[in-house]
């Protein structure tokens, strides 16, 4: 399963900006994003997102949880 967590580079070393449990010895992908192409991949999901996840359709859902 693909993951994808924020972090920063600190002294050369990568600190992951949120707490999470990563199994040792796990193999990582890094991909380096200057903050104009991060800002432009969180604007760019925005959109598409929003659409997905802000549909009336799915109201019923969260009915159906408090059965």
């Amino acid at each position: 399963m693909l993951k994808t967590f924020w972090a920063t580079v600190k002294q050369g070393k990568i600190e992951l900006l949120e707490s999470t449990k990563i199994p040792e010895g796990s193999r990582v992908l890094v991909t380096l994003l200057s903050d104009d192409e991060a800002e432009f991949w969180l604007q760019a999901s925005q959109a598409p997102l929003g659409t997905v996840w802000d549909k009336e359709e799915d109201d019923v859902y969260a009915q159906l949880l408090k059965i």
